[in-house]
């Protein structure tokens, strides 16, 4: 008679200590990070690391760990403002800035930004259903505009959705590119060693490190991530908000870094493909159909596949980031459909007339570098000056030594933004 309530009773204990285990915690919590590391490994990251490797073999990799660190910890600080605040950056922003003066010219500004990330990753989608399923450009660029059919069948459901998909992208991204680097063999001791020693051989290759640098890291991913962090600790008591601080700690380290080494393993994949023989590849198109002779149909496919991946979930990533930033600064809610229709009209307009002209559009890349160059400040600066603040972050305030790592990085990135830019408008600085 005792044996059946003995039983239901360890079954209790079991199901309690699985609901009480670290991994399991960190698995309910992870979310927020997964969806923006596909920052680190988007179509604008498959062009510069294409590039990269094809021209300069592993020489560059140093720059792809550079960049990832430091967008971790600009990501990291991002997610603990809004689970110190409750709060988005833009929403933050919105109460500091109080006038309508100030704040409408950051936000276009901040649109501006989210637009133009967007346009990388719109890129990519009308790249891989052309190259994979055969489709004329013509019409790639406006199939690839109905991405918003699946961003909004996501969003009509719960948002924990949303996140277990982007785990199932990132996936398919780790996966088939590990798959490359299996049948591609890249030379292991000099992957080690050019991880750590630096080297630029040229300006060349100065312009590529800042095109990774820029591409890592990228003003939408710092502005979402503190509402996609805010919204987990939404009415939550201080306790929770600790455990949510600590669990968002190792969500970054986890994820980014394994968003970091994807971002490495296109590089490696380049590099050992495509150089020195073909060391000229620039653009996506040229890298498939390059690696499909020498390493098959297969490889090629699975490449279009996580191009196609990187693609789309880089554009859920937009439209919720530019979501937050409308929302956020103007403080008024916004129709999901009509957010991604102008979205999409402004990156699909520039697109079609470019193909109807015969232009490549991959060269509109440029132009959207430029823009993120100059507003990579817009989110980066504000979120070190107040995760620093004392009085916002309370206990969750920024360490000294934190303070001083952010403030280098920072610098960096703002030197290597500001040498893209001169070397953009001020022809003679180009390195040859």
């Amino acid at each position: 008679m005792t044996e059946a309530p003995a039983k239901t009773n360890r079954l209790s204990k079991i199901k309690a200590a699985y609901r009480n285990s670290m991994l399991v915690q960190l698995f309910s919590y992870m979310g927020p990070a997964v969806i923006v590391s596909i920052a680190y490994m988007d179509p604008g990251n498959y062009g510069t690391d294409i590039q990269g490797g094809a021209a300069y073999n592993y020489n560059l990799l140093w720059v792809v760990w550079l960049a990832s660190g430091m967008a971790m910890l600009l990501q990291y600080l991002s997610g603990k403002l809004g689970i110190a605040t409750g709060q988005s950056l833009p929403e933050i922003l919105r109460e500091k800035f109080k006038k309508k003066i100030f704040i409408i010219p950051y936000w276009l500004a901040a649109e501006g930004a989210a637009a133009a990330t967007d346009l990388a990753e719109y890129l990519g989608t009308v790249i891989a259903l052309n190259l994979l399923f055969g489709v004329p450009m013509i019409y790639a660029s406006i199939f690839g505009a109905f991405d918003v059919i699946l961003i909004l069948t996501l969003t009509t459901r719960k948002f924990r959705i949303i996140e277990q998909m982007f785990m199932l992208f990132v996936s398919v991204i780790g996966i088939g590119f590990f798959y490359e680097l299996f049948i591609t063999k890249p030379d292991l001791p000099s992957i080690a060693y050019h991880s750590v020693m630096p080297m630029l051989e040229n300006g060349g290759a100065l312009m590529v490190a800042v095109g990774i640098i820029g591409a890592t890291v990228m003003p939408h991913a710092l502005f979402v991530h503190t509402s996609l962090a805010a919204k987990k600790v939404h009415d939550k008591s201080l306790s929770e908000k600790r455990r949510a601080r600590k669990f968002h700690l190792y969500e970054c380290i986890l994820l980014l870094t394994t968003a970091g080494v994807i971002n490495a393993a296109i590089m490696i994949v380049s590099a050992s493909a495509f150089h020195p023989h073909n060391s000229g590849v620039s653009s996506i198109s040229e890298a498939y159909k390059i690696l499909v002779p020498l390493f098959g149909i297969g490889a090629g496919v699975i490449f279009l596949v996580t191009l196609l991946a990187s693609g789309i979930s880089s554009s859920v990533v937009g439209t919720i980031a530019g979501q937050s930033i409308y929302e956020g600064l103007l403080g008024k809610k916004t129709n999901v459909w009509f957010r991604r229709f102008i979205t999409r009209f402004v990156n699909v307009v520039p697109t079609t007339i470019a193909v109807l002209l015969g232009i490549d559009p991959l060269n509109i890349l440029v132009y959207s570098q430029v823009i993120l160059s100059l507003l990579i400040p817009l989110p980066m600066i504000p979120l070190v000056l107040l995760s620093r603040n004392k009085k916002l972050m309370g206990e969750f305030v920024n360490r000294k030594i934190t303070n001083i790592v952010a403030y280098a990085i920072v610098g960096l990135i703002l030197g290597f933004n500001s040498y893209l830019l001169l070397t953009t408008f001020v022809p003679n600085l180009t390195p040859t």
